[in-house]
C-alpha cells in the first residue's frame, strides 16, 4: 500500500517509528499538499457566491493550478520514500579496502545526488503553493480567510522542512561544487517565498484581529 493510501493515524504511527520512511521529507510533502488543499477549499467556498462574481474565473484558474500541485505534492511522498532507500543501502557499503571505499563513494555521491532532487521539488510546489495563498487570501471568501491563512502557514513549513532535507544530503557531499549550486538553489527558494508566505499569514492575522 502507498504511504498516501493509509489512514492519517497510520501514516503518524510509522513516521514515529524507526523505519526509515516515510521521514522528513514525505512530511513536508504531505503538509504542503495539505497547505495546498486548504487554499483549494478558500476556492470552492468562493465561486458560485454573487459576491465574488467578479473574480469567480481566476478563482478556478487558482483551484486547477492547486488541483495538480495537489496531486504533485502526494506523488513526491511516495518518490521521497523511493530515492531515500538507495541512499540508505549505501551508507551499509563495505568499505575495507581502497576499491570497496572508493565504490562506496561513488554510489553515495549518486544516491545523494538523487535524495537532494525530491525535497527541491517538493520546495518548488511549496513555492507556487504560496503564490496561490497569496491570491486566495485576498481575493476569496472572507468568510474562509483563516484557511488561506493556514494554508500558507503550512506552505512555509513544508518549505522550510523541504530545505532541511536538501542540506542535510549536501552536507554529506565530496563534490563540494554541486553541493554548493544546490544550496544556493534552495537557499534562493527560502529567501524568496518564506518572508512571502509570512506575509500571507501576517495579513490574514491582521484582518481577523482588527
Amino acid at each position: 500500500m502507498k504511504m498516501t493510501e493509509k489512514s492519517c493515524a497510520d501514516f503518524v504511527a510509522v513516521l514515529a517509528t524507526k523505519a526509515p520512511v516515510p521521514g522528513g521529507g514525505g512530511a513536508s510533502a504531505l503538509c504542503g499538499a495539505i497547505g495546498t488543499a486548504l487554499g483549494n477549499m478558500v476556492g470552492s467556498l468562493t465561486v458560485g457566491k454573487k459576491k465574488y462574481a467578479s473574480v469567480e474565473e481566476e478563482i478556478k484558474a487558482l483551484q486547477a493550478k492547486c488541483d495538480a500541485l495537489q496531486a504533485d505534492l502526494l506523488a513526491l511522498v511516495e518518490r521521497d520514500a523511493e530515492v531515500f532507500a538507495p541512499l540508505a543501502a549505501a551508507y551499509g557499503l563495505p568499505k575495507d579496502t581502497e576499491e570497496q571505499r572508493a565504490e562506496k563513494e561513488r554510489v553515495m555521491e549518486a544516491a545523494l545526488g538523487a535524495a537532494c532532487g525530491v525535497p527541491l521539488r517538493i520546495m518548488e510546489k511549496c513555492c507556487e503553493a504560496i503564490g496561490l495563498m497569496a491570491v486566495f487570501a485576498e481575493k476569496g471568501s472572507r468568510l474562509a480567510v483563516s484557511d488561506a491563512g493556514v494554508g500558507a502557514a503550512l506552505c512555509r513549513a513544508a518549505l522550510e522542512g523541504a530545505a532541511l532535507n536538501v542540506f542535510i544530503n549536501t552536507k554529506a557531499m565530496k563534490d563540494r561544487a554541486n553541493a554548493a549550486a544546490i544550496d544556493a538553489r534552495a537557499e534562493k527558494m527560502l529567501a524568496d517565498n518564506r518572508a512571502r508566505a509570512n506575509e500571507i499569514y501576517e495579513t490574514v492575522m491582521t484582518s481577523l484581529r482588527a
